[in-house]
């Protein structure tokens, strides 16, 4: 038996991707329908649209058909935007149309302009979700990017934030427009300024995924200069304490000036 489960995974798949092919060629259709295409029983149609709704590839709406008359409304099933970002798509041609088209038209700082004001949605939600994750703490730099990476997730990018002894690095493995940001690196300049107004310091891009690299990387430093901490408990790791006490001399002396033995 378990000889046979990858081929019938693949044909049940294969079964799922014909349904939404139908869906999204003839509109919302019952099992029957759909049955009646296939060739094969409702009872299987009926398998593979719960797997589809399980999913998030299709919906179910009840549906009172006038040729039906009374009795119970009609079980149609509808294709969903997730169902429907499956198949194939022209979007990143559109962009980079339209991004060819402003930069004739108002040069590098044009698309620079278009760039921020795609990002500023994305900004002002993401600000919220971490504000709102980090109002009880300290809101130390490393602490907002974890915060931020759980807001971009949200978002679609599949964020993650890690702890490093000077910082902090904010890794996106998604990116829903590097295509266009490989021909327009505005988009990426226009979100790094973004992850650091959001984490509140300066950020550097190590890598990004429209170069070609696997992830995009943002380096975060630390500690903070300015903004979320006044002053740090304890020295950092990898700088010399301060003298336990003040020189002897009489002399007085600047301790900035002086260099260690």
């Amino acid at each position: 038996m378990a000889q046979h489960r990858p081929s019938a995974t693949v044909d049940d798949g294969r079964t799922r991707d014909r349904v939404s092919s139908l869906l999204l060629e003839h509109g919302p259709q019952t099992a029957t329908e759909l049955a009646a295409r296939l060739g094969i029983s409702p009872a299987a149609v009926r398998r593979h649209l719960d797997a589809l709704v399980a999913t998030g590839r299709v919906e179910e709406r009840q549906v009172r058909d006038a040729q039906r008359g009374r009795g119970r409304p009609a079980r149609r099933f509808h294709l969903t935007d997730s169902g429907r970002s499956a198949f194939p798509h022209a979007y990143d041609d559109l962009a980079l149309t339209a991004l060819r088209y402003v930069a004739s038209v108002g040069g590098p700082d044009a698309v620079r302009a278009v760039a921020e004001q795609q990002l500023a949605g994305l900004e002002a939600r993401a600000s919220s979700a971490v504000e709102a994750a980090t109002s009880g703490s300290a809101g130390a730099s490393v602490d907002r990017a974890q915060a931020l990476a759980a807001a971009l997730t949200a978002e679609g990018y599949a964020a993650t934030a890690s702890a490093l002894s000077g910082g902090g690095q904010l890794c996106q493995h998604h990116c829903p427009v590097a295509h266009v940001a490989a021909e327009f690196p505005q988009l990426c300049e226009a979100e790094t300024a973004v992850i650091g107004r959001l984490v509140g310091t300066h950020v550097q891009r190590l890598a990004t995924i429209s170069h070609g690299d696997g992830i995009c990387t943002t380096h975060i430093p630390g500690p903070l200069r300015t903004g979320n901490r006044s002053a740090l408990a304890r020295p950092v790791r990898g700088e010399r304490a301060a003298p336990a006490s003040a020189p002897t001399s009489s002399t007085p002396t600047n301790d900035r000036e002086r260099t260690p033995a």
